[in-house]
């Protein structure tokens, strides 16, 4: 039993020390290159404030290549399901601007704070963009605006008969 622990001990060392020594070298970094394009978002935080149930849950990131080299979005995650983010696919060159633009699904209510990660060729790396605010619940909502009901008629028709 003693060298059966032995030699599967020896077998994991063999088999981590093979493994380090085929990582392949990593590609420059590119904080390093002074050419490396640089994304700056004119905000990193969208306040939605508070808004009604299943009302427009959009809101747009505007940002600017201010390297020198074109820059490429690779991904945008958004951290749940509800929150959709739509990134460039084209190149941004030097001095232009793009728009990252995030859907909230707004038929969850209640307090809010998500975020977007972006990720891109950028030198300054991977940026994390903010969204947060409170939805209103459905019963709030139709209690501050006339809603049509399938009579079509509003609740404030339905009061006044």
């Amino acid at each position: 039993m003693k060298s059966f622990a032995s030699f599967f001990l020896i077998f994991l060392g063999l088999t981590f020390s093979s493994m380090a020594q085929d990582q392949k070298q990593s590609p420059a970094n590119p904080a390093d290159d002074p050419n490396a394009p640089e994304i700056t978002f004119e905000k990193e935080l969208y306040d939605y404030g508070t808004v009604d149930y299943a009302s427009d849950g959009n809101c747009e990131f505007k940002f600017t290549n201010t390297g020198k080299d074109p820059l490429l979005i690779s991904q945008c995650n958004g951290s749940c399901g509800c929150t959709a983010p739509q990134c460039p696919k084209e190149s941004i060159l030097r001095g232009q601007s793009g728009i990252i633009k995030v859907h909230y699904d707004t038929k969850r209510p209640g307090p809010f704070t998500k975020t977007v990660t972006v990720q891109s060729n950028a030198k300054n790396g991977t940026k994390v963009l903010t969204i947060k605010g409170v939805v209103r619940s459905q019963e709030q909502t139709e209690d501050q605006m006339p809603i049509r009901k399938d009579n079509g008629m509003s609740p404030l028709e339905i009061q006044s008969k």
